[in-house]
């Protein structure tokens, strides 16, 4: 390791204080530190958001669901809020990782990383989340703009996720068996106006929504919908895990299994 500054902030805006040009954030530091230890980063500082009381946090309303920047997997998958009002969000925080990055990591970690094989950002844009920062509100569709590319603009902090409660949503997941990283996730969400498809760890520009399977289900919200459909192949990864043809009919089997669970709930 090299010479760097490591501040640990009490507040958001102290933190947006020290967020110089050479600065970087940790969150949950799953993936800069791995990063600055292979030498792919050298930030001059880093600004650990982990004492920041007001980052920490779930809060229910009749409508939505708001969890904190720095509030951890492990947290997620075992609130009673979570489970109460989206299971599958509490489903999904229980398949990330093992127990070691589940304690340290965070949703607002994954979220501002946006990496093509984590699993928030499907639940954010099946749900139609608000991306919630220290400057601004933010959608979804707005927010992720592709691979590992966010709409986070400088001197700006991700403080929470807010999830509108749906009617039913189910998250399935083909795991990696040594990463646990998604080849394929896929979260349905039956919501008050609409239902959505949003499709992890496949696309070449990151997360996207399945729009075919959606109009799919609109005419009926069953598997048997999407019997028969897969992903289109273009688009999509081809790695030593699995080429894009496999990935696009992990999609569907996904989607399917994804839609039933709903369905049962």
């Amino acid at each position: 390791m090299y010479a760097f500054d490591y501040h640990r902030p009490t507040s958001v805006k102290e933190a947006v204080g020290l967020l110089t040009d050479g600065a970087k954030i940790v969150a949950g530091g799953h993936t800069l530190l791995p990063t600055m230890k292979q030498r792919l980063a050298a930030p001059e500082s880093l600004i650990d958001l982990g004492r920041i009381p007001d980052l920490v946090g779930i809060e229910r309303t009749p409508r939505s669901l708001t969890i904190a920047a720095m509030t951890t997997h492990g947290a997620v998958a075992e609130s009673a809020e979570v489970k109460e009002a989206i299971p599958a969000l509490a489903e999904l925080a229980a398949l990330i990782g093992d127990p070691a990055v589940r304690h340290r990591g965070t949703i607002g970690g994954s979220v501002a990383n946006n990496d093509p094989a984590a699993d928030y950002p499907a639940a954010c844009l099946a749900l139609g989340a608000t991306i919630l920062t220290n400057k601004r509100k933010l959608s979804s569709e707005e927010f992720f703009l592709g691979l590992f590319e966010t709409a986070l603009e400088e001197g700006e902090i991700v403080t929470g996720v807010s999830f509108p409660i749906p009617h039913k949503a189910a998250y399935e997941k083909f795991r990696n068996p040594a990463s646990r990283y998604a080849l394929v996730g896929v979260f349905v969400a039956k919501r008050p106006s609409d239902i959505r498809v949003a499709v992890t760890g496949s696309g070449s520009n990151g997360v996207f929504r399945w729009t075919e399977a959606e109009d799919a289900l609109a005419k009926r919200f069953s598997p048997k919908s999407l019997e028969g459909m897969s992903a289109s192949p273009d688009g999509l990864n081809s790695d030593l895990h699995a080429d894009a043809a496999y990935r696009a009919h992990l999609i569907g089997v996904m989607a399917r299994r994804a839609v039933q669970k709903a369905a049962d709930r």
